[in-house]
């Protein structure tokens, strides 16, 4: 009877935990304490501290320059490290180290990935401090073991001097493929193959409109392609990763209803656990109280989530829903 009694006690402990009251992730979910420019983000789970960890492009959105035109404030940016033990709440771990030799001053747009147990990141190198849209840029390939310590991989040769925003991952057909923006090419988003991550052949855009921040992943048995067209975020749905489809409607292209995510929204980043598709974008503060009485509060960028979910066969998201909870699928282990 004892027996019985402690695995009813059990299952109804059990029962208490799967209906746990939802605890919806904050609004903004994360925002930089030192900069305030928090940009451009790539989730990846730190396999040695058993902890989700997000780098980020740390814009200097604090920088109050004498020419509103001027862009410096986006140059000469760091990687920053933001990190969470339950999911919900992100707190900031300090910026990442480079090695000198393979990148530079300004660093834009980390992209992660865990292959084989090795970290794989594709970082955007922008030569020098700009107060334009001006200069090279070239997208380096660096390794690492822990997340910390990391190693020249080599430059990706993509065929032209003005390349940004890398997005891989394991091509269904074999070997590996990228798609990246080409500033030179009309802003265009294109995709090139590698058998190894060191040679790689481009085969062309993957859509007639400019954009950047591509994102590519598996979902709900289809595989997504997510991009910022800087009035919403372009939507194409492929069966193998290489013929694509535009769909109708773009996500989050007008504006938020809630605090800090009153303005579009920009540069996705998707994670995918367990089934369920996380949507990480950042927002200008334009929008906020403040910018009415500080001109460049604009400037300041914050990280928002949401869940993607798939309604007549599209992606669909509902900014002006809660937030995700995002304890089960990020929480340390």
């Amino acid at each position: 009877m004892k027996f019985i009694a402690a695995l009813t006690l059990l299952a109804a402990f059990a029962g208490l935990a799967g209906c746990a009251t939802p605890e919806p992730a904050p609004r903004p979910l994360y925002r930089d304490p030192v900069l305030d420019g928090a940009a451009d983000v790539s989730l990846v789970f730190n396999r040695g501290l058993k902890r989700w960890e997000m780098f980020y492009t740390n814009r200097r959105a604090t920088l109050r320059l004498d020419d509103p035109k001027d862009v410096s404030w986006v140059h000469a940016t760091p990687i920053g490290i933001a990190t969470t033990d339950d999911g919900n709440h992100w707190r900031a771990a300090g910026e990442a180290k480079f090695p000198a030799e393979c990148t530079g001053t300004t660093l834009w747009a980390p992209e992660i990935q865990d292959f084989d147990g090795v970290y794989h990141l594709w970082l955007t190198i922008v030569p020098g401090v700009h107060k334009s849209w001006t200069g090279e840029r070239r997208i380096e390939h660096l390794t690492s073991t822990d997340l910390r310590t990391w190693t020249c991989a080599g430059r990706a040769d993509l065929g032209s001097p003005k390349v940004i925003d890398a997005s891989v991952i394991r091509a269904p057909q074999g070997g590996y493929r990228m798609w990246f923006k080409d500033e030179q090419g009309g802003s265009k988003l294109k995709v090139a193959d590698s058998a190894d991550l060191t040679s790689w052949t481009v085969r062309g855009p993957v859509s007639p409109l400019p954009g950047e921040g591509p994102t590519v992943f598996q979902f709900a048995g289809k595989w997504w392609l997510v991009a910022d067209l800087w009035k919403g975020l372009l939507v194409l749905r492929s069966d193998d990763a290489l013929t694509w489809q535009e769909q109708p409607t773009r996500l989050l292209a007008g504006v938020g209803q809630h605090p800090t995510d009153r303005a579009k929204g920009q540069h996705p980043g998707v994670t995918v656990v367990d089934g369920r598709a996380y949507l990480f974008y950042f927002t200008h503060q334009g929008g906020e109280p403040e910018a009415k009485t500080d001109d460049r509060w604009h400037q300041r960028t914050v990280i928002q989530s949401a869940e993607l979910t798939v309604k007549d066969g599209w992606l669909h998201v509902d900014r002006n829903a809660p937030p995700p909870d995002l304890r089960a699928a990020f929480r340390s282990r």
